[in-house]
């Protein structure tokens, strides 16, 4: 229990907390209309986004794993 406590409850926080500001941001984004989804470069930043967190939320869970090993 004590591993999940020091490593896994920071993580859920981090990207949990962090995520709903990440998605209240784009979704304010959204429906300014400061963003045009029909515009191709407008799609490619908003897949960059997402990808984005998802990509360090994986490596920051991979790399969890691999230190409790």
């Amino acid at each position: 229990m004590e591993y999940f406590t020091h490593s896994w409850l920071p993580y859920i926080y981090l990207y949990g907390i962090g995520g709903i500001f990440f998605f209240s941001g784009v979704y304010i984004v959204w429906r300014t209309g400061a963003i045009d989804l029909n515009k191709p470069h407008h799609r490619m930043w908003m897949k960059i986004f997402f990808l984005g967190y998802a990509w360090f939320m994986a490596i920051h869970g991979l790399l969890t794993i691999f230190a409790l090993r």
